[in-house]
């Protein structure tokens, strides 16, 4: 089968998609990854086809108007115009984002289109082909439950009705984007416009695959039967790695060091998170191996207690270390996880917050710490903690080993390919019986 995989956004967004990709790839089946074309020469060395999307996107998260978004700017009035700013590029962008994918759909000729969220051509370009559809997806915000909210949306006593509430935000959020996705379905495609109430990512038939574990977040029991938990979806490649000498030579120089790294997060101000990540280890007493990708950190200004790396594979890496510390993305939140080691989540936005609260709830971790509260005493409360905490640290080499015995790949992998053996439905907002609900084996 030619499979079609969309995803859009960062590195954390891709590579999940890749290891999906991969093991679909190595079941029989070709292979097409639509993304950003800096993901290009990533996608290729995994031994994936690739299809041009513009990187535009990428660019825009880069942007001056990117960091004021989250949340650092002090200005109000700079920060609305930020907002503005992005808002517009944002849906000029997105336009360009679903022309790119119906061109790679044309040329691929797919048997099945696999989409992240935010690629909203997804469901319609398979309309177009008369071929199913499948979401994949890595943090809980498509299927409603009532046992815990979506992200963005933090966690309260209040009950079902208020996780619930979330979701049915999230969907009204999407019907933003509703005229948009019609020009595209018209113009484009030459198709009609969306069945009144249908959500652009499909409708209620349309099967998602979570990239997580259920040792994280349970299934919920009122999810539909066409939702499904995999487990996470991990790139293993680079445990052989090779570290650089001075590298290996700083982590047989002591005890294991504390890991920092915030991927591309930084704010307005990476000064300010370099000033405080130095002060809290150092308030902490522990080594530590900081991650310089976020910017801000140079190496003559470290102590010989703290080591600086531009990057290093965390399935390697995260082995050596004794905790970590970063921004709580679902990609190195699960990494962190799987290595069995305790986690302190300094979130900036997006899902973040929702990883850190699990975390804490799981107790492999301390509370999150909002970045714009991220100081010496306050990370360096946290990095006590996970370095002193017995049973913290028991938790987490518990829930590393559970997860480790997970193949989440090899279960999308099976759950794709019964899909695909049946019938399939003819066009979003078309409710048939010829695609009928796998019984969810995952819970």
């Amino acid at each position: 089968m030619n499979i079609f995989i969309m995803t859009v956004g960062s590195r954390g967004d891709v590579q999940p998609m890749v290891a999906l990709g991969k093991g679909l790839k190595a079941a029989g089946h070709s292979v097409t990854v639509a993304t950003s074309a800096s993901f290009e020469p990533f996608i290729t060395e995994n031994g994936l086809s690739y299809g041009y999307m513009t990187d535009e996107l990428m660019q825009l998260v880069d942007s001056d108007a990117a960091r004021s978004a989250m949340g650092d700017s002090k200005n109000p009035i700079a920060y609305m115009k930020s907002m503005a700013q992005m808002t517009k590029d944002g849906n000029r962008i997105n336009r360009q984002l679903m022309l790119d994918a119906w061109e790679v759909a044309k040329v691929a000729q797919p048997d099945l289109i696999i989409y992240h969220p935010k690629a909203f051509a997804g469901a319609h370009i398979a309309e177009k082909l008369g071929i199913p559809a499948m979401i994949a997806v890595l943090q809980p915000m498509i299927v409603p439950t009532s046992e815990y909210p979506p992200i963005g949306f933090p966690p309260k006593q209040w009950g079902g009705w208020y996780n619930r509430l979330g979701y049915k935000m999230i969907s009204m959020g999407y019907g933003a984007y509703n005229g948009m996705v019609n020009t595209f379905r018209q113009e484009s495609l030459g198709l009609g416009k969306l069945p009144r109430g249908v959500n652009i990512l499909g409708d209620k038939s349309t099967p998602v695959l979570h990239g997580f574990s259920k040792y994280v977040l349970p299934r919920p029991a009122d999810w539909p039967d066409t939702a499904h938990i995999t487990g996470y979806w991990f790139l293993d490649q680079q445990t052989d790695w090779t570290p650089p000498a001075d590298l290996q030579a700083f982590l047989d120089a002591g005890d294991p060091p504390v890991y920092v790294g915030f991927g591309s997060m930084a704010g307005r101000d990476p000064q300010r998170l370099t000033t405080a990540v130095i002060g809290a280890l150092q308030k902490a007493n522990v080594r530590g191996v900081v991650a310089s990708g976020w910017g801000g950190i140079k190496a003559a200004d470290l102590p010989d207690t703290i080591f600086k790396i531009e990057q290093a594979p965390h399935d390697w890496l995260f082995q050596r270390v004794a905790a970590v510390v970063h921004h709580g993305g679902a990609g190195t939140t699960a990494a962190g996880l799987r290595a069995g080691k305790p986690t302190v989540i300094c979130s900036f936005f997006g899902d973040q917050p929702f990883w850190g609260e699990q975390v804490h709830k799981l107790g492999v971790g301390p509370k999150h710490i909002p970045q714009k509260k991220v100081t010496a005493e306050t990370l360096g409360a946290a990095i006590t903690e996970v370095t002193s905490n017995a049973s913290m640290r028991q938790k987490a080499e518990t829930l590393g080993k559970q997860i480790r015995q997970e193949d989440g790949v090899g279960s999308a992998v099976a759950i794709i390919e019964r899909y695909l053996q049946r019938p399939v439905s003819v066009g979003v907002g078309q409710v048939t019986d010829q695609l009928q609900p796998l019984v969810q084996e995952q819970s």
